[in-house]
């Protein structure tokens, strides 16, 4: 019987196990589908395609569609690929949806599929030492959304990858920033400037060109409610489903009381994301979370409704400005996605 009725995310704590989190490591429903044949490739980004091919010979072969699988036929060897791919382009052009069709086309026996934040959230759960030895012999590691924000996350995952690698384990990773500019503007990078190349030396870097299909139909700015039109809204998924209702500051709050690796707990179950007077972000921290948790609501296809400001506003300039632009900019294309749907 599906769940009905009104739920406050801030009263939500939830807890996650190692365990659970392993269990976790497949693409996001939207991506649960995602093959060669049904990425788009646009004809003006010949890129695209270009991309598109050098997947297709690093996954091991073709592909042919069959229902809601596929089965598998060799392709014409290619050139070396290093044991690794690095998808590099903005936002909206189709990375995600490749590195989720290498993870279905590779006829791996062991393959994971996560975002950075999860898998240092593993290590942080099960420890190095656990993580290495649950990894070690797998045949593909995705990483969606490569992230090198923090000098301790850099350290831990360019040795984990090292030795990955080292053990035959093929990577494919998604980022808005070359392998070699990873941490730039962001952090003091010098000390950690021979791990960052080092670990970009296993990549291939793949560059996908292009516009941000999430914003080819529409003007850029997120839906803004009235507040009965908004309660209204939250009323009728209510109704059918879990819906969420918070103050936007409220929120924020919370976000900070609970570590990123769980915000998919946070709204599970939900049918839809009430957020109550939002209003322009003050603190980079705060902001970050709150990146990181609309990655969790728009991988999870959940639609947000919102009064106040429009949530495409709420990064300030000074933020828009400074070393995370990109993430910044790549939650306001998923924010106003999520308030169209």
């Amino acid at each position: 019987m599906t769940a009905t009725g009104i739920v406050h995310l801030t009263e939500r704590m939830p807890q996650i196990s190692g365990a659970e989190m392993v269990a976790a490591l497949v693409p996001p429903p939207q991506f649960e589908d995602a093959t060669f044949d049904t990425y788009r490739a646009d004809a003006a980004f010949p890129s695209q395609q270009e991309a598109k091919d050098l997947l297709i010979a690093f996954s091991g072969g073709g592909e042919q569609a069959r229902g809601g699988g596929g089965w598998f036929r060799r392709a014409k060897r290619g050139p070396e690929l290093k044991p690794g791919v690095y998808l590099d382009g903005g936002f909206g052009v189709g990375k995600t949806h490749l590195l989720a069709a290498v993870y279905h086309a590779m006829p791996a026996r062991r393959k994971y599929f996560g975002s950075f934040i999860e898998y240092t959230a593993l290590v942080g759960a099960l420890g190095y030492k656990n993580t290495v030895e649950l990894f070690r012999g797998s045949d593909l590691l995705c990483i969606d959304e490569f992230e090198l924000d923090d000098p301790g996350d850099t350290m831990v995952m360019t040795r984990l990858l090292a030795e990955l690698v080292g053990s035959g384990t093929k990577l494919a990773a998604t980022s808005n920033t070359p392998p070699n500019a990873l941490g730039e503007g962001r952090f003091a990078a010098q000390d950690f400037l021979r791990e960052i190349h080092a670990m970009a030396a296993s990549f291939q870097t793949i560059r996908i060109d292009g516009n941000d299909y999430r914003h080819r139909a529409v003007d850029g700015h997120a839906k803004v409610l009235e507040p009965a039109a908004y309660d209204s809204d939250i009323a009728d998924a209510a109704a059918i489903g879990l819906a969420s209702d918070d103050a936007f500051a409220d929120l924020v709050g919370h976000l900070a009381r609970v570590h990123p690796s769980r915000y998919i707990r946070i709204i599970d179950g939900l049918s839809v994301v009430g957020l109550r007077d939002v209003e322009p972000l003050t603190d980079q921290s705060a902001a970050l979370r709150f990146v990181a948790f609309i990655d969790r609501v728009y991988d999870a296809e959940l639609p947000i409704r919102a009064t106040g400001v429009s949530l495409d506003l709420v990064f300030p300039e000074e933020m828009l400005a400074g070393g995370y632009r990109k993430k910044y900019l790549r939650a306001i294309s998923r924010l106003v996605a999520s308030t169209l749907s």
